[in-house]
């Protein structure tokens, strides 16, 4: 949905357990992730703040929008792939060609693997006891 301002663009997203919202204003290529500056945020590899601006660097436009996310729940890939679907799909809302590039590197669909079940009479989801024959 687009906010009533034309340069606020606001999309969700979620990632198992994850959840996460994205507002693109148009600004000097900032990224803040609950207040916090992106890189301060996912301070543990590089390659979680890389991941992230991807939907950007796909269209060339990583100095053209400031970011502010919000994000909670899961652990923290599920967050980076929640952050990185709600941007590509703020993105998309921009411009019908952004659509087109987004959704042909797969940037716009959710992966939907969640955490199977435990199922009673058994260990975990599928782990079962030992059998015995005698």
């Amino acid at each position: 949905m687009q906010n009533l301002e034309k340069n606020l663009i606001t999309s969700s997203a979620k990632r198992k357990s994850s959840k996460a919202s994205a507002l693109l204003k148009n600004g000097s290529g900032n990224v803040f992730i609950n207040g916090k500056e992106g890189s301060q945020y996912f301070f543990s590899t590089s390659y979680d703040y890389t991941k992230i601006l991807q939907p950007l660097t796909i269209l060339n436009e990583l100095a053209r929008y400031d970011i502010f996310v919000k994000v909670q729940g899961g652990g923290i890939m599920s967050q980076l792939d929640a952050i990185k679907l709600a941007i590509a799909k703020a993105l998309s809302k921009t411009d019908k060609k952004n659509r087109t590039i987004l959704s042909s590197q797969k940037l716009l669909y959710s992966d939907s693997r969640i955490k199977e079940r435990r199922k009673y009479g058994l260990r975990k989801a599928r782990k079962a006891a030992q059998y015995h024959k005698r």
